[in-house]
């Protein structure tokens, strides 16, 4: 069998909560480690997940995207004896050197953690009798400060381990803990970026999007489901709800002044997506908007889009500039996908100059034009298409 240890940070800040919070977290690595077969066990301030062999890089790569963990490692169980874990480290550490890509390490350091205190020696002292292991075994210098090969020795009441490979999590807090967010997403490259960074703070994401066929064709709804497809390894299955557009997006053309239609649609949008939130339970909206960064993100325009909600619209981008969102874009998955080319419903029928300095009365003016405005963000919901996004972690 292999065995991981899961750590995590934030967690130990909830206090009272802290056992809700716990409970999320293992919930959702059962999801990406149970299909492999893996056995998820909670531990004193860790997790550990015991897997067949075979399938530690998947296990590597699936844990990379539970959310709630900072760093996990693949170990090596020992018994709670100084003999034994002075030679499990140094099997441990010529394994790690005969394995090192690129140029040998030159140094190493032995770090202990000892929770379970009824063992008898001290973490100083435990560090030091294993360091002299470990330098016996693979002849190299000890280096307390920057070592190349970090040997790690824990020592806790329910397992003791050794491990020389420590993974990055991806931080924040678990899916699930937060509650649930309608997410207004397009295929562009802000807004899959958003729900990447509300999943991160624990929100589950319940996206929808808006076309506007035939102007808009089967691809930008393809790139729309597989941006979904790529959060889902951090969010797990989910519903994608898809909103035509086109017939309220003419009647704005027709009936409105040109140079107020990208937040008059983005008004209605809201609208639809807050209808959407209230038929589902969700407790806010989010946006992938960013201050000032086009015409309809300026801060008049975002004051007048945001106030047709009575929800709360979440802005995580808002203080973001593109080079930003573009790297965390090509970090999580989404920038490939999004820089596919595709006609999006909001870029129809816009104006070579339009406002950005958008004032209620001008636009309830405008407004008044298309009718029972709340009646047609309801329409277009009624007829909205759902989509089922498989989880991807779903089988091994």
């Amino acid at each position: 069998m292999t065995l991981f240890i899961l750590r995590y940070g934030e967690l130990f800040l909830k206090g009272g909560n802290r056992p809700f919070f716990e409970r999320c977290l293992l919930h959702n690595v059962k999801r990406v480690m149970g299909p492999l077969g893996g056995r998820v066990t909670r531990l004193h301030g860790r997790v550990e997940v015991e897997l067949p062999e075979g399938h530690a890089e998947e296990a590597r790569d699936r844990l990379g995207h539970v959310f709630g963990l900072t760093s996990f490692s693949r170990v090596t169980p020992v018994k709670p004896d100084l003999d034994a874990l002075m030679a499990a480290a140094a099997a441990e550490a010529r394994a790690a050197v005969a394995a090192w890509s690129g140029a040998s390490p030159r140094t190493f350091k032995v770090e202990t953690r000892r929770s379970d205190k009824r063992f008898p020696m001290k973490s100083p002292d435990i560090s030091r009798a294993v360091g002299a292991a470990v330098g016996e075994a693979i002849a190299l210098p000890a280096d307390l400060r920057r070592p190349d090969l970090l040997v790690e020795v824990e020592i806790g009441s329910q397992r003791t381990f050794v491990t020389t490979g420590r993974s990055p999590g991806p931080g924040g807090l678990p899916v699930g803990s937060a509650g649930p967010v309608q997410l207004l997403l397009s295929g562009g490259i802000d807004s899959p970026v958003a729900g990447y960074l509300l999943l991160k703070r624990g929100c589950t994401i319940r996206p929808i999007t808006f076309e506007s066929p035939p102007y808009t064709g089967e691809d930008a709804r393809t790139k729309v489901v597989d941006l979904c497809s790529r959060l889902a390894r951090y969010a797990g299955a989910m519903t994608l709800r898809i909103v035509r557009f086109t017939e309220v997006q003419l009647e704005i053309q027709r009936r409105c002044p040109p140079r107020l239609a990208v937040v008059l649609y983005r008004r209605m949008m809201l609208r639809a997506a807050e209808l959407a939130a209230r038929a589902e339970g969700a407790l806010a909206l989010a946006t992938g908007d960013s201050l000032a960064q086009v015409a309809s993100q300026t801060l008049e325009n975002l004051a007048c889009i945001g106030e047709v909600a009575c929800l709360p619209v979440l802005r995580p981008l808002v203080t973001f500039d593109k080079a930003e969102t573009i790297d965390l874009a090509r970090r999580v998955g989404t920038y490939d996908i999004s820089v596919r080319p595709h006609v999006d419903c909001c870029s129809l029928f816009v104006p070579d100059h339009p406002e950005t300095g958008a004032t209620s009365d001008a636009v309830i003016e405008a407004e008044a034009r298309l009718g029972d405005v709340q009646a047609l963000a309801q329409q277009m919901l009624d007829t909205s298409d759902l989509v089922q996004i498989s989880d991807p972690y779903a089988n091994p």
